[in-house]
Parts: C-alpha cells; sequence; structure tokens
C-alpha cells in the first residue's frame, strides 16, 4: 500500500502515467466522501482517517508539487487539487485544462478556476523567466523593441517600436483582436 504524502512533501514523479488528467475513474461522490473542499479558500480537508499520521479528519490534504500545484492522493492514485476542486463542486471533471486565473499554481479557490483548451491556458502565461524587456511578447533585436505574437503555432510579426512601452501596447491589442482559437488548433 503507498502512503499519502504529506502536505509540504512530493517524491517528485509527477503522477507516473497515473496524473489526474487521465484518471477520472474517481467520482464527486466518492471525492465528498473522504474529503471537504471549502470554494472561498480553496483547500481541501480530510473527514475520515485514513489510518496514518497525515489524513486525520479536520487536517489539510495534499501536497505541493515541485511544480507550485497542490495534489492529493485517494486511493492509490495522485490527483491535482484543481481538478479535484471541478470535480467538486461541478460534479463532473473538466473538459479540457483548469486555469488559474490569477496564475498562482496553489490558489484553487473555484472563483479562480476555469476549463479552458490548451491554447487559452498557455495565453494566460506570464513572462519566461529569460524575458529581458520586462513585457510579454516583445524582444530587444538592434536596438528596436519588436512585438510578436503566437497563433496556432506561427510566430507573428507585430512591428518594430522605439520603446517597450509602445511594442507591449501593440502586442496587447493584437491579442485583444487575435482569436485564440481557430479551426485546427486545439
Amino acid at each position: 500500500m503507498v502512503l499519502p504524502t504529506p502536505l509540504g512533501h512530493f517524491s517528485n514523479h509527477r503522477y507516473k502515467g497515473n496524473d489526474s488528467m487521465n484518471n477520472t475513474n474517481l467520482t464527486a461522490q466518492r471525492l465528498r466522501e473522504l474529503l471537504h473542499y471549502n470554494p472561498t479558500t480553496g483547500e481541501f480537508t480530510w473527514i475520515v482517517s485514513r489510518g496514518n499520521q497525515w489524513t486525520k479528519p479536520g487536517m489539510p490534504a495534499g501536497f505541493k508539487d515541485t511544480y507550485g500545484h497542490m495534489g492529493i492522493e485517494i486511493d492509490g492514485k495522485r490527483y491535482l487539487s484543481h481538478r479535484l476542486a471541478w470535480l467538486y463542486v461541478y460534479e463532473k471533471w473538466p473538459d479540457h485544462q483548469i486555469d488559474h486565473i490569477n496564475r498562482v499554481r496553489d490558489d484553487n479557490r473555484i472563483a479562480n478556476l476555469r476549463d479552458v483548451t490548451g491554447v487559452v491556458n498557455l495565453n494566460n502565461k506570464g513572462n519566461y523567466r529569460n524575458n529581458t524587456t520586462g513585457f510579454k511578447g516583445v524582444t530587444i533585436k538592434n536596438g528596436r523593441f519588436v512585438a510578436q505574437i503566437t497563433v496556432n503555432g506561427k510566430c507573428k510579426h507585430i512591428g518594430s517600436f522605439d520603446t517597450a512601452e509602445k511594442a507591449s501596447q501593440a502586442y496587447q491589442n493584437t491579442q485583444k483582436k487575435t482569436p485564440l482559437v481557430t479551426a485546427g488548433s486545439i
């Protein structure tokens, strides 16, 4: 028997083929038998004792993985907490990916979660670590600030600007006008 990993610890295998994207055998009814979910705080707590030191009634459930997401082990399978929150509230598994609207990976309040396609989820991503301009979609080339956007896997040039702010504004304007999902992009 595999014991659940305690809160704050994670054993570095990323759900090993038994992740909650593919594991949909767990029902909302079974989830509610084991856990209580507070939609205001986004936290899960155990309802029942699971026979070990980490799962006693009223104790916080789950662990933080190496990517900053919360996860919970139930019946020997690991699930991402944001997907469990969706199941708990809507009584069905999400159709796509669960996006954290505020981009805080362990903020599992239901108001902060939405069921979106991968394209939309990627669009809610912050700057890359190696971003030198501080603006999404803006790079520096030959002393100019270049705005570009990726749509359906293809990089589109928006323009070259004197300032990073102008390039960023052009990126944001283009992003608002560009459909996130077009035929064949999912």
